[in-house]
């Protein structure tokens, strides 16, 4: 009997193979669409690890030594699913990333955890989940994306303006300004820098568009009293 023939009778070993490696590769194309750091073959491999690993787990009479007594064998597929989804953890934390103050990977993370969770699912052979789970993640990573651009969303960004001391307004002043051009400060911070200087002031702020944050620049460039600042958008 070639390998062919044996695949053919064993339809509970490949299957899950391949619908693991589907699903996988659907994901990853999608995130491989927006340029993620982990895409098409970075998740098509994960979920086919996964569910290889799930179906040996399922299926060790097959693979065990015969002369092995049955009363030491421990089947146990809930343990190997912890170690798959432990082990993606890692992997998880290699695509998150903080510049400034905003943390990007966020959701490539939590693709590589799904669709793990994805090949788990095949290798044990619960089809309707497994499929379903595809759908849903393809759904949430796809379609929602579309649905996320149109809710509103409040803007933050993190504000260091830098006057020279002599003349500088104070905080009073600046938080009036900010509430003009129709932003939402929080408490100020105040330094006084460069041996006494110039005196800083930090702030977060919290709009309702980008054009908000940008009449800001506009104005702070436009002040005289202005030596330095600094506006950082927070993604969320």
């Amino acid at each position: 009997m070639d390998w062919t023939q044996a695949l053919l009778f064993k339809p509970e070993y490949f299957l899950p193979l391949l619908g693991a490696l589907l699903a996988g590769s659907l994901v990853g194309i999608e995130r491989g669409h927006r340029g993620q750091p982990a895409g098409f073959r970075t998740h098509a491999l994960l979920a086919l690890t996964a569910a290889m690993l799930m179906v040996g787990a399922n299926h060790q009479y097959g693979w065990i030594n015969a002369a092995t007594p049955e009363s030491v064998v421990r089947i146990d597929p809930v343990r190997m699913a912890h170690g798959i989804l432990t082990g993606v953890g890692f992997l998880c934390g290699g695509v998150i990333f903080r510049e400034g103050f905003s943390v990007h990977g966020l959701t490539t993370a939590a693709s590589l955890w799904t669709t793990s969770a994805l090949g788990v699912m095949f290798g044990m052979g619960m089809w309707s989940v497994a499929v379903g789970g595809t759908v849903l993640s393809l759904i949430v990573l796809a379609v929602l994306r579309t649905v996320d651009g149109w809710l509103p969303q409040q803007q933050v960004a993190e504000v260091t303006i830098r006057y020279k001391r002599e003349g500088a307004p104070d905080a009073v002043e600046i938080r009036e300004r900010l509430k003009s051009l129709k932003l939402d400060p929080s408490p100020f911070s105040n330094r006084l820098i460069k041996k006494g200087v110039l005196i800083e002031h930090g702030v977060t702020i919290r709009c309702a568009s980008l054009g908000h944050i940008d009449a800001l620049a506009h104005v702070l460039r436009e002040d005289k009293k202005v030596v330095e600042f600094e506006i950082l958008p927070r993604n969320h």
